[in-house]
């Protein structure tokens, strides 16, 4: 199978097989990101909009170079952020570089699949939560390895991306990557805290349950590609960058 790099304003066309070390190597030259502070969402999607595929996880839509770009994306980052239905329906594996950031506005984790009783994720695993939920997820997670991050929350007990991203940057994780799922990217992306969008587009026609992104009317914006990727298969890998 071939990866190619598309011709931009800011890049030339190349082409490699995907086996051969050059793609790995073009595509950490297409999301190395020099910053010291971001926010990029990094998703899949199929072509109707849908962020799982027929299994309900995004397991049936991935592929593996959108799994070189996850952990790419993932080794530029501090920390990656995901929503607490995502651990109860994916079975997250703590990233090796970067650490996890779980967020849930109920406090409520049970069912999740995380593995948390390897010594090693000391420190790696943060739940952020609502002050007031804080005393209870510490008890549920018991002896397990998990940091809590209490934020304060809205008077419908949300928590509001802005905090959430204070949050994190207060424990010096300042380079930041959400994942989803999607009611969490749609929040973020409708607090405009996204400043660069890493979307994969598998060529799939899949029933939408839910949209990969549900933002309201009035959230519209613009954005530059900052590189585009499409392979043999027909997956294209867009990373986009908000314009002001």
């Amino acid at each position: 199978m071939r990866l190619t790099q598309i011709a931009t304003e800011h890049s030339a066309a190349v082409d490699v097989d995907l086996d051969a070390s050059e793609c790995r190597e073009l595509v950490t030259r297409q999301y190395a990101r020099s910053e010291t502070s971001y926010v990029r969402l990094n998703m899949i999607t199929s072509l109707t909009g849908s962020a799982a595929g027929a299994d309900g996880t995004s397991d049936t839509l991935t592929n593996a170079v959108d799994r070189m770009i996850l952990g790419v994306v993932r080794g530029e980052a501090d920390v990656v952020v995901v929503g607490a239905q995502s651990v109860r329906a994916e079975g997250y594996i703590v990233p090796r570089t970067a650490q996890l950031a779980v967020v849930t506005s109920s406090g409520d984790l049970s069912g999740h699949q995380l593995s948390l009783d390897d010594d090693t994720l000391l420190g790696q695993v943060l739940i952020v939560c609502p002050t007031e939920r804080a005393e209870a997820i510490r008890h549920q997670f018991g002896t397990h390895p998990v940091e809590i991050a209490a934020v304060e929350s809205d008077a419908h007990g949300r928590l509001a991306p802005k905090d959430i991203i204070q949050a994190l940057a207060d424990r010096a994780l300042h380079r930041v990557v959400c994942e989803g799922g999607p009611s969490l990217a749609s929040q973020f992306v409708q607090a405009g805290v996204i400043d660069e969008y890493c979307i994969t587009v598998a060529p799939v026609v899949e029933p939408v349950v839910a949209p990969f992104l549900a933002i309201d009317a009035t959230t519209r914006l613009r954005t530059e590609i900052a590189g585009h990727l499409a392979d043999s298969a027909g997956f294209s890998y867009l990373r986009l960058r908000v314009v002001s």
